[in-house]
């Protein structure tokens, strides 16, 4: 199953135009109004990785599977989103089981495109949408509080361990302050896991930029601000250019190189994205690799390598004997999996191992 992340941003800042370059189709409408996208338009993406590539064009496999990542693009939120305004209910409700949020910010000046509060202002953007996922949250938490509470009459100690991390959470909520920013441990942060609260999910800002700074954008005033909110917030953040994006979507090959080098890049801003998103997880990369197929597992970082089998198959896991583990870097030394494996670089690792990323691994099982 592919990772999600959700895509979202005011209206007009190009979340359907990126959306449509990330995918590259034209499957999420794009134009100069409000709500142009209703419903949610979905799209996986497969991750940019060199040594996925290496493995397929030197082993040659029957078929190849990348690692991918899963945008879902809702329409633009509005002030009073989570009120109703502009469909706003609905609209969060596209976003609540995504694993991260992309936030998408205008960053460029368009006489042509209008700004719904008149005004290009990164901060005052930002700040706006993150205040409509807070008060979406307020509701949401404040609701199971007072479910909990008959509960709790009646005895019921899980109900009791909930209502207090909701106690440390409606507080902080009620200061505009994300849940994300309370230091919550794993084990409160499971107790609540099933509220899918938007601001507990980690953030990316993507600014879209004018043309003229695809390539630089530390020049773009606005992109500079935009990093300052980023920093304020402990929030990375990204540039690309919507427009040449969509340009970029619709070429392959020599002529998408050519088109990158006339303009100064090394490659293509949404690859850069689609990374960061995939970082953003904590995720990281397994491989498995021979004739029949090579693949790539998405896996989160500490995995051990029972729990990473059984992302390929739950009987993997359970009659989970060893791993033999050689790293790509080890594969690509010596010219492929087999080479390596001869040169002595195969480890036998145990139920203990946590698999690291780049590791190519061929599980041993019986059930």
């Amino acid at each position: 199953m592919a990772l999600q992340c959700g895509i979202v941003g005011l209206p007009n800042v190009g979340k359907s135009t990126i959306f449509n370059a990330l995918t590259k189709t034209h499957g999420a409408e794009a134009a100069n109004y409000p709500f142009c996208t209703i419903d949610p338009n979905v799209g996986v993406v497969t991750v940019p990785d060199e040594r996925f590539t290496w493995l397929v064009e030197n082993i040659k496999p029957k078929s190849a599977i990348p690692a991918s990542v899963e945008f879902v693009d809702i329409a633009g939120l509005v002030k009073g989103a989570s009120q109703g305004e502009g469909l706003g209910n609905q609209f969060l409700s596209h976003i609540r089981q995504v694993d991260a949020i992309l936030h998408i910010v205008r960053c460029f000046e368009d006489e042509n495109i209008s700004h719904v509060h008149g005004e290009v202002n990164p901060e005052e953007d930002i700040a706006v949408i993150e205040l409509e996922l807070i008060f979406a949250d307020l509701e949401v938490a404040r609701k199971r509080y007072e479910g909990l509470k008959k509960k709790i009459k009646g005895g019921d100690k899980e109900a009791k361990s909930i209502a207090e991390v909701l106690e440390k959470v409606i507080p902080h909520l009620e200061k505009n302050q994300p849940a994300i920013s309370l230091d919550l441990n794993k084990e409160e942060k499971k107790l609540i896991k099933d509220l899918n609260l938007l601001t507990l999910k980690p953030v990316l800002f993507v600014g879209n930029v004018e043309e003229a700074y695809a390539a630089t954008p530390e020049q773009s005033v606005l992109f500079q601000k935009l990093l300052q909110a980023a920093q304020k917030r402990g929030v990375d953040a990204v540039a690309v250019s919507g427009k040449i994006e969509q340009e970029i979507s619709q070429l392959e090959g020599e002529e998408e190189i050519m088109f990158l080098q006339e303009l100064g890049l090394k490659e293509s801003g949404l690859n850069r994205v689609i990374r960061k998103a995939y970082d953003l997880l904590g995720y990281i990369t397994f491989f498995t690799a021979g004739e029949p197929e090579v693949r790539a597992w998405n896996i989160v970082k500490g995995t051990l390598a029972p729990q990473a089998a059984g992302v390929i198959h739950s009987d993997i896991e359970r009659g989970f004997i060893r791993a033999e583990v050689t790293s790509f870097e080890d594969v690509k030394k010596y010219g492929g999996l087999k080479a390596a494996q001869e040169a002595g670089k195969m480890r036998l690792e145990g139920k203990e191992y946590e698999v690291q990323d780049g590791d190519v691994i061929y599980f041993r099982f019986a059930v």
